[in-house]
C-alpha cells in the first residue's frame, strides 16, 4: 500500500527472490518505482489506475481505506493479474487487495508481516475499542462484497490486521524479538528481517555540524504519527528542544518528515537544535550517539544495526509492544511511563542522565543485537527456498 515503511519491508524479499532469477513485478505507487526498479522488479502502478481516495476517503484508522480498497478493484486487479500468469502473491499484511486477489485466482500467497508481533487475537479488540475508528459506508459496503462475492468469510473493516497466510508468513524480525508462543500465532512462519541484505556503507551526512564532543541526538516520530496525534508529537519534540538548548554539550537533529505543512515549529528552532523534514535516516544513524524514537518496526532495527541506543516514545498500534521489547533486551530507556505521556524538559533530562550511566551497558547489548540482525540476513536462503518451493507446488 502507499506507505513507504510497507514498501521497505518488502523490498529485502523481493531482491532475494529477483536475485535468484525470479521475474518480480511489485504493484504499488508511482512514488517509489525507483525503489522497485533498484529490486530488480518491475513496477506496476497500482494506484494510478485504482485511486485510493475513490475507494474511500473517509475511514478511520487510514488503513481501513485498504479494505475499502480490496472491496472496491477486486475484480478488476485479479483480472489485470490473472493475464500476467503469476505463479505466487507476495504481499506486506496491510495490501489486502495482494491476499484477496491470490485468493480469487487460486494462488498461494505469503504475506510479509508489518509490523512487530500483530497478532490479531490481540490486536482485533483493540481496534474495535478505538477512539480513532470511523467506518464510512464504503468501507462497510466493501466487506459486504469481499464476504459475499469473494468468499472473503472472515473479513471486516480491520482486515489489514488479520489477513495472514496459510501458507507462509514472513516476519520482519529476528528470531530473538518473538517468543515461542508469541511466534505461533504466524505459523507457518520465518524470520527473515527487516533490513536490506547488503546494508548501505558508513556515509553520515554531517548533520551535526562536526562537533565530535558532543552528545549527537537524532529524534524521529515517523510518518504516520502526524496522521493522528500532531498536537502529542509537537508537545513531545517542544520539551526535547527546550531541555537541548539548556545542554551545551548536546546537539539534536528533530526530523519532521511526514509533519503537515501547516503546522508551526517555531517553538522548536532553537539553539544546538536542527528542524528539518529532508532527514535521511539511514545515514544521521550513523553519525547519531542517540535516537529518540516512536519504536516504528524499520527504524528500531535501523537503530540496532548502527548500535545507536534508543529513548522510548511510543504511540500507538505495534509500538509500544516493540518499545518495552527493546527496553527488556537493554537497547532502549523509556521517556515516560506511559505511551503519548505528556513530556517535559525534566523527562528528557532524567533519560538522557540515565542513557549516561548506562552507556557502556546499552554498547554492549546493541552489539549482541545486532548480531541477530546479521544472523537474520545470514538465514535468508533457506527463507527464499519455502517461497520458491510454493511456486514449484
Amino acid at each position: 500500500m502507499p506507505e513507504r515503511g510497507h514498501l521497505q519491508l518488502l523490498l529485502p524479499l523481493v531482491s532475494a527472490l529477483t536475485a535468484r532469477g525470479l521475474a518480480a513485478s511489485v504493484w504499488t505507487d508511482r512514488r517509489f518505482k525507483s525503489d522497485v526498479d533498484a529490486a530488480g522488479a518491475e513496477f506496476v502502478d497500482l494506484f494510478g489506475r485504482y485511486p485510493l481516495d475513490e475507494a474511500d476517503a473517509e475511514s478511520s484508522p487510514f488503513p481501513c481505506r485498504y479494505v475499502s480498497f480490496a472491496g472496491a478493484y477486486a475484480d478488476q486487479v485479479s483480472g489485470e493479474l490473472e493475464k500476467r500468469g503469476p505463479q505466487l502473491v507476495v504481499y506486506e499484511t496491510f495490501a489486502v487487495i495482494g491476499r484477496v486477489a491470490a485468493r480469487l485466482l487460486g494462488l498461494p500467497y505469503v504475506n510479509v508481516s508489518a509490523g512487530h508481533n500483530m497478532d490479531p487475537a490481540r490486536f482485533l479488540p483493540q481496534l474495535e475499542a478505538d477512539p480513532r475508528v470511523a467506518i464510512s459506508a464504503d468501507c462497510e459496503r466493501a466487506v459486504a462484497a469481499l464476504k459475499g462475492r469473494h468468499g472473503i468469510d472472515d473479513a471486516t473493516p480491520f482486515s489489514y490486521i488479520s489477513g495472514l497466510s496459510p501458507y507462509l508468513n514472513v516476519l520482519c524480525e529476528p528470531e530473538p524479538f518473538l517468543t515461542e508462543s508469541e511466534r505461533r500465532a504466524f505459523e507457518p512462519s520465518a524470520c527473515f528481517g527487516s533490513l536490506p541484505s547488503e546494508p548501505p556503507d558508513e556515509r553520515g551526512g554531517g548533520w551535526f555540524g562536526g562537533h565530535p564532543e558532543t552528545l549527537k541526538v537524532y529524534v524521529s516520530f515517523g510518518t504516520v504519527v502526524w496522521r493522528y496525534w500532531v498536537t502529542e508529537a509537537l508537545d513531545a519534540l517542544g520539551a526535547i528542544a527546550g531541555a537541548v538548548a539548556r545542554e551545551p554539550g548536546v546537539r539534536a537533529v528533530l526530523d519532521l518528515k511526514g509533519a503537515p505543512g501547516r503546522v508551526d515549529v517555531t517553538h522548536l528552532r532553537k539553539p544546538n537544535v536542527t528542524v528539518s523534514s529532508e532527514v535521511d535516516q539511514k545515514a544521521i544513524l550513523q553519525e547519531a550517539d542517540l535516537f529518540v524514537t516512536h519504536h516504528g518496526l524499520n527504524s528500531t532495527h535501523e537503530a540496532i544495526f548502527n548500535r545507536v541506543p534508543m529513548i522510548s516514545y511510543p504511540f500507538f498500534s505495534d509500538q509500544p509492544g516493540l518499545a518495552q521489547k527493546c527496553r527488556r533486551f537493554g537497547l532502549a530507556i523509556p521517556l515516560t511511563a506511559r505511551p503519548r505521556e505528556r513530556v517535559t524538559e525534566d523527562h528528557v533530562r532524567a533519560a538522557f542522565a540515565e542513557f549516561e550511566e548506562g552507556r557502556e551497558s546499552m554498547a554492549a547489548a546493541l552489539e549482541r543485537a545486532r548480531e541477530w540482525e546479521l544472523e537474520a540476513i545470514a538465514g535468508r536462503d533457506a527463507v527464499v527456498r519455502r517461497v520458491t518451493d510454493l511456486i514449484d507446488s
